[in-house]
């Protein structure tokens, strides 16, 4: 087992698998869900960027976890803790696919994400790493506790995205739990 598994009231977040990949790719394909996250792919990169995510939990210890809805058994996007090299700090993202988006499928998620952060990677601190015109994600970022910490951020590279980050330490976090 690679990671955890966790669960909300509404979802099961468990390391991502090969099974994910129909509806990974199908996610990464669709200009609306993938357009904050480095744009759309084709079946070949999500492979590619799934195998990245699954192989985070080798090399780090965490990474993104797949999103699973208790009440269909549908995977409907993913999220978590995830650190490449080169990147602004340890951040917890999430992305959800279009149909599932406006459910608070984000911040239920995320919520848990967070507590498992703090509490069993011990992390003092968190980021979120959110293009300045998503504001749907920059609502998420604010509903949980978190503020904007800095402006134009660059992506390092491969991805060309420019980032306002948006993060809170343990501490706020608790104090709000």
């Amino acid at each position: 087992m690679l990671g955890p598994t966790l669960e909300t009231k509404r979802l099961i977040l468990r390391p991502p698998a090969a099974e994910d990949l129909d509806a990974y790719a199908a996610f990464m394909a669709d200009e609306e869900s993938a357009r904050y996250l480095g744009g759309v792919q084709n079946r070949a990169m999500a492979w590619r960027s799934l195998a990245t995510v699954i192989g985070a939990w080798s090399l780090r210890g965490f990474s993104m976890f797949s999103f699973i809805e208790k009440s269909s058994g549908r995977w409907i996007g993913r999220g978590g803790a995830w650190m490449p090299e080169g990147w602004p700090g340890r951040e917890v993202g999430w992305g959800i696919v279009r149909d599932a988006q406006r459910r608070g499928y984000a911040r239920e998620a995320t919520q848990c994400v967070l507590d498992w952060v703090f509490d069993e990677l011990g992390w003092d601190e968190v980021v979120h790493c959110i293009e300045p015109a998503n504001a749907p994600s920059i609502a998420t970022a604010r509903s949980l506790g978190s503020s904007l910490l800095r402006h134009g951020v660059s992506a390092p590279p491969p991805l060309t995205a420019t980032w306002d980050v948006y993060g809170q330490t343990r501490e706020q976090w608790l104090a709000r739990r």
